[in-house]
């Protein structure tokens, strides 16, 4: 494949993705500038987990193939690194912008960072491995950061608007993202250093499955919760 299919297929996955929960933001979209300002965001999160795994990985040395030590790496040195980068930009900047005006939008924001993130990191990956990890990451490891970011959307959708549990709602926006994204890893983790024949990789399509699941039930919630949706307008208001 040439350049342009090689990055058509990188990005791809993401867009997708990105329009879907566009679509998906029925009663009151946001703009388009800031949703590919929170895109922007989202690949500028990637040099942050550089930042910060770079001298992690100078200071800690993990061994391959060691259950405790992969969860370890999975858990913490790369899930939590990489959802705590996508946290920042969406709880400390985009969560104060006054388009974020209901529930919904936790989840629109974090899809558009994690999507901004994901898209960056499938180019970085597709070009340096080919056509098949582009094709088995179209639908693996790009949708999977989807559902992390619909978790931590949820909560922090949440948090904006049940102000007595702000905080508290927001650490488990985080832990929430943190733990699939964990899980998921942990599972692919060992079965490349075990041998996909082993079977171990099932965890992980299970944790994506449950993870789209849940996923799904998120979005469908916040929708129904929205105050511009017709079934919560307080008619008399305008009697």
């Amino acid at each position: 494949m040439n350049f342009v299919e090689l990055l058509g297929l990188a990005v791809a996955p993401g867009f997708a993705i990105v329009l879907y929960i566009y679509l998906k933001d029925k009663h009151e979209r946001e703009p388009l500038v800031l949703l590919l300002t929170s895109f922007f965001f989202g690949a500028l999160s990637t040099f942050i987990t550089l930042g910060i795994t770079v001298p992690f990985n100078a200071l800690i040395e993990l061994r391959r193939g060691d259950v405790v030590d992969e969860f370890f790496d999975a858990m913490f040195k790369v899930a939590l690194i990489e959802e705590f980068s996508k946290f920042f930009f969406v709880r400390f900047v985009l969560y104060y912008n006054k388009n974020f005006n209901e529930p919904f939008d936790g989840i629109v924001y974090s899809v558009m960072v994690g999507m901004g993130f994901a898209t960056l990191e499938n180019i970085i990956y597709v070009f340096h491995s080919g056509i098949q990890t582009g094709i088995l990451r179209m639908f693996t490891a790009v949708p999977a950061h989807a559902t992390f970011a619909v978790f931590m959307g949820y909560f922090l959708g949440r948090a904006k608007f049940t102000h007595h549990k702000e905080v508290a709602l927001s650490v488990l926006a985080l832990l929430s993202a943190t733990l699939f994204h964990g899980a998921y890893d942990y599972f692919w983790f060992i079965a490349d250093t075990h041998g996909v024949w082993a079977g171990i990789w099932i965890g992980s399509i299970v944790a994506l499955i449950l993870g789209f699941v849940l996923a799904r039930k998120a979005i469908r919630i916040h929708q129904q919760a929205s105050p511009f949706s017709p079934a919560n307008v307080d008619h008399d208001s305008f009697d």
